[in-house]
């Protein structure tokens, strides 16, 4: 093994260079430092902790908490000629058996197991007894109350600092905001580790939202011309799920329905189907999806609006893993917000009621947002865009604009008034001059800002306070009761040296906008030949029973055929070609592009 990470980067898995901040991550780990690293889906966590095991003595233990991620990676790792293993409860004994032995025969560069394996008695012991490389805690946000997908059985992986003091410890997600960074680091004990925060912007995914109306409609609409394209369609209930694949595969698509209630046999053949592009459509419940590799899902379609943020961003990130332009299709109706709400507050916990309660209402703000959604969504996670994104339905399609600033230096006065202690419903009660007996008892009647609202409604005033939030004016304090507090950025607002302009609303959209040109992620190429590699790739996927993009993704067909190589040396420039791939599969790819350019002439 050579000694310089970018070498194993350009000949193992065929990348040019890395992207900021894999390099400084990688390096930081190779000398056995810890490390906190956030990133967005597709935006290549793995290779920060794959590279590095390769360079350290011993086998790199990664935790994963599903057996369809441990599969995916693992297919893809031995497609590049790295010697990796997952170790999980699909497996039979005899199996188990063998990759154990490789494990403890120090016959492995990268172990994959589920947390409760790894801890559990006995286990954790025998790997006193082998070199380890590093742990990689994947989907981190697993092991923190305030995350979207808290998860019992990671919470005891604070243990493995104190087990293995010496081993450094990497902790990887795409979905974190403040408050769950830091839960993260505190219950891994990771207090020396160098945090890396590369951003949650993925440029390629286009963010399209509709209100529902005849929403099925909407769905096949926005379906109609993405018949040979992958794609996830999610929904809330198993009984949507069923009835929503039916009637697509009523009317010619290639559907199946995944969720919990199907036999675990039925639920591992359609997903298999679903990665070997035998199927094209999910119709899932978020039982479907996370950590799956598929790497050229180009659409992910909400049928039903998401309870939070978080989640919403981490299943829209399942399309265009590969760099290529892709797409989140969102219905929303305020039904189906009265009933997520109503679920929430029947929890009997106050603190997950109040923490899950904010979640929604962010989501809903999302939905209901007038200006740019990139900048709605990567605001929500502490992040600010400069400019418009230009790739979403209402840059695409802008709103009509109104002048708010008088009313926005009402509403900022208005929280500053309340002492910045209270929350979004408090200061609206405030502005309208509501008589409620806890207003009354604080005496806020008697502020200045009372009822210096009351001619706009309530619905008026929460859109404008989402609005100052989404545009850094105002944040809100998730744990502190959500209470409004005003940023730096308010003040210039609030001395009138600075106007602010918000969309007026919209009426309903019954059609979905028509398709605009792809902004990112393509390049020119001959889409013949994009299908007859895509064609190619299914048949030697097919004969080594591995998922077609753990071959070659379809960003590297399409780079293919653009520059259509016709050697070696031009083959391993491909994006995703290293040397492994080439040796295997270089001959038919460059036979196939060859015969192409033939008949072409």
């Amino acid at each position: 093994m050579n000694t310089d990470p970018l070498k194993s980067l350009r000949k193992i898995f065929g990348y040019e260079s890395f992207r900021p901040p894999q390099q400084e991550i990688i390096e930081g780990l190779i000398r056995g430092e810890d490390a906190f690293v956030l990133m967005p889906t597709g935006g290549g966590k793995s290779l920060c902790y794959q590279i590095p095991a390769l360079h350290r003595a011993g086998v790199g233990i990664v935790v994963s908490p599903l057996i369809s991620l441990m599969k995916d990676q693992v297919d893809a790792l031995k497609a590049c000629g790295i010697r990796a293993a997952f170790y999980n409860s699909s497996m039979k004994s005899a199996e188990a058996r063998q990759t154990l032995a490789a494990l403890y025969n120090q016959e492995l560069d990268l172990f994959y197991i589920a947390p409760e394996r790894l801890l559990s008695i006995g286990f954790v012991e025998r790997l006193h007894n082998i070199p380890i490389a590093l742990f990689a805690i994947d989907e981190a946000h697993c092991i923190s109350q305030w995350g979207h997908d808290f998860r019992p059985e990671y919470s005891k992986l604070g243990r493995l600092r104190q087990l293995f003091p010496n081993i450094p410890l990497v902790a990887l997600t795409a979905t974190a905001e403040p408050h769950t960074r830091q839960d993260i680091m505190e219950r891994l004990g990771l207090h020396e580790a160098q945090s890396y925060i590369s951003g949650f912007d993925r440029p390629n995914i286009r963010y399209t939202v509709l209100e529902k109306s005849k929403p099925f409609t909407q769905l096949t609409a926005f379906l109609h011309n993405r018949t040979t394209e992958a794609g996830i369609v999610y929904c809330l209930s198993r009984k949507r799920v069923e009835n929503i694949a039916e009637r697509l595969q009523g009317i010619g698509f290639h559907a199946a329905p995944y969720h919990a209630g199907l036999a675990p046999a039925e639920r591992k053949q359609v997903q298999d189907d679903f990665l070997c592009d035998n199927i094209r459509i999910i119709v899932a419940t978020v039982a479907f999806g996370m950590g799956i590799d598929k790497s050229n899902v180009r659409y992910v379609v909400h049928y039903d609006i998401p309870k939070n943020i978080e989640s919403y961003y981490q299943e829209t990130g399942r399309a265009g893993r590969d760099g290529m332009a892709a797409e989140a299709f969102l219905l929303f109706g305020y039904g189906d917000i009265a009933l997520a709400r109503g679920l929430i507050e029947k929890m009997n916990n106050p603190q997950r009621k109040r923490i899950e309660l904010h979640k929604l209402n962010s989501m809903v703000g999302f939905a209901e947002a007038l200006s740019c959604r990139r900048r709605v969504l990567l605001g929500y996670f502490g992040e600010r865009l400069t400019a418009d994104c230009g790739n979403c339905d209402i840059c695409l399609n802008p709103p009509k604009m109104h002048d708010v600033t008088e009313d926005a230096r009402k509403a900022l006065s208005c929280v500053y008034r309340v002492g910045q202690r209270f929350g979004m419903g408090h200061v609206i009660d405030v502005l309208r001059g509501s008589r409620k007996e806890r207003l009354l008892q604080l005496r806020h009647d008697r502020l200045s800002t009372y009822g210096i609202g009351k001619d706009n409604g309530q619905e008026y005033w929460s859109s404008l306070l989402r609005h100052l939030i989404q545009q850094g004016y105002l944040e809100q304090d998730l744990g502190n009761y959500s209470v409004l507090k005003l940023t730096a950025a308010a003040r210039p607002l609030l001395r009138g040296e600075q106007s602010l302009s918000m969309a007026v609303p919209r009426v309903k959209t019954a059609s979905v906008p028509k398709t605009m040109r792809r902004q990112t992620g393509d390049i020119d190429h001959d889409p013949a030949l994009f299908e007859r590699l895509r064609g190619l790739r299914k048949i030697l996927a097919d004969s080594a029973g591995i998922p077609p993009f753990v071959i070659f993704s379809d960003a590297s067909l399409v780079e293919m055929s653009a520059l259509q190589p016709n050697s070696n040396e031009a083959f391993l420039q491909i994006h995703g070609v290293g040397i492994h791939k080439l040796e295997r599969y270089g001959t038919d790819f460059l036979a196939e592009i060859r015969r192409f350019r033939d008949k072409a002439e």
